[in-house]
């Protein structure tokens, strides 16, 4: 099956996450149907992804470029040995930060049973174990890997809540486990590890400072490539609807406005605030929350006051030029 689903059935709305709920959307992952379901990072779109078709039916849900790969989740290590080629650095990174938002691009096995589209054409794979109760249990209630990539519709803004991948995927997904808001609100930091040199491909919930710490140095990517090596590497990603202005110090008509810090600018029309104590896990946890509360069409754009690049930061503030990126077809 390559459409977007074989269930007819009204839009899916958020159900608690309950074990019978989770056994049900296990269920549905092995007969082939998407799923909705919460991680430490955002919410993903899960798929079998050992099945082509479903896999095929997560890039169709969410309008995704093919060549665009996907992340698989599995429970951890054990489960992740046997889909690709670990060396002892990959070795030493999954027992430091799995479960957690790290995922390694390794070379797929052979036999893993993977589907070639999760990879997009790629001798490699990106592998997580999340670090979420709900997730873990669906991904052993399952059985098998899911592919899972934000559930959202392509390039919009990660959904941190059930009710945001309600809004923007129900009539596309069988299922929606309700687990709450998202406790790090980004995604995972991607690490290919193929290379001599380790390569930072994507900052997310793991920093750079953490993984220099075991590796010493470590490559960064550059963004923008046409056929990219790990998700989240689209010159525009993560874009709302209103037009985005990063580093803001004062205020233009109609803008609403991000801050961070204990003090905004004043004149804005709206202000929500990622962190007035200058937290950064706590702006990455607002991050995509806030965003989509001023995606209104009252605002003439969103502003965005500048964001530390250490930590954390250096996770929101990639996310945030993304957003701002000039918009292919617009």
């Amino acid at each position: 099956m390559t459409g977007i689903s074989s269930n007819p059935a009204a839009p899916a709305r958020p159900v608690p996450a309950s074990t019978t709920a989770i056994e049900r959307a296990a269920r549905l992952l092995r007969e082939g149907e998407l799923v909705a379901f919460p991680t430490e990072t955002v919410y993903g779109l899960g798929g079998d992804a050992t099945s082509e078709g479903a896999v095929a039916r997560i890039f169709a849900a969410k309008g995704r470029p093919r060549f665009n790969p996907l992340i698989v989740h599995v429970p951890g290590l054990a489960d992740a040995e046997a889909l690709a080629l670990f060396d002892e650095r990959a070795r030493i990174a999954a027992r430091r930060f799995w479960p957690g938002p790290l995922s390694l691009v390794l070379p797929r096995r052979r036999e893993s049973g993977l589907a070639l589209l999760a990879s997009a054409g790629l001798d490699t794979v990106a592998l997580r174990a999340p670090a979420h109760a709900v997730a873990q249990a669906l991904l052993h209630a399952a059985g098998r890997p899911i592919a899972a990539p934000s559930a959202n519709r392509s390039g919009r803004v990660s959904p941190t809540t059930a009710a945001h991948v309600a809004a923007e995927l129900g009539e596309r997904v069988a299922l929606i486990l309700d687990a709450g808001p998202c406790s790090v609100g980004v995604e995972s930091t991607v690490l290919d590890l193929t290379g001599a040199v380790p390569a930072l491909l994507r900052p997310g919930g793991v920093t750079l400072e953490q993984l220099s710490e075991i590796f010493g140095p470590i490559e960064t990517a550059a963004s923008g490539e046409d056929a990219p090596r790990a998700p989240g590497r689209l010159p525009s990603h993560y874009a709302p609807g209103r037009p985005l202005r990063l580093a803001a110090v004062d205020a233009r008509p109609g803008e609403a406005l991000l801050a961070f810090g204990p003090e905004a600018p004043a004149g804005f029309a709206d202000v929500l605030f990622l962190s007035r104590s200058g937290d950064l896990g706590e702006a990455a946890a607002n991050l995509f929350a806030m965003l989509r509360r001023l995606d209104r069409p009252e605002f003439t754009e969103i502003a965005v006051m500048a964001i530390p690049e250490f930590g954390l930061g250096r996770a929101i503030n990639d996310r945030l030029r993304r957003a701002a990126a000039p918009r292919r077809g617009r």
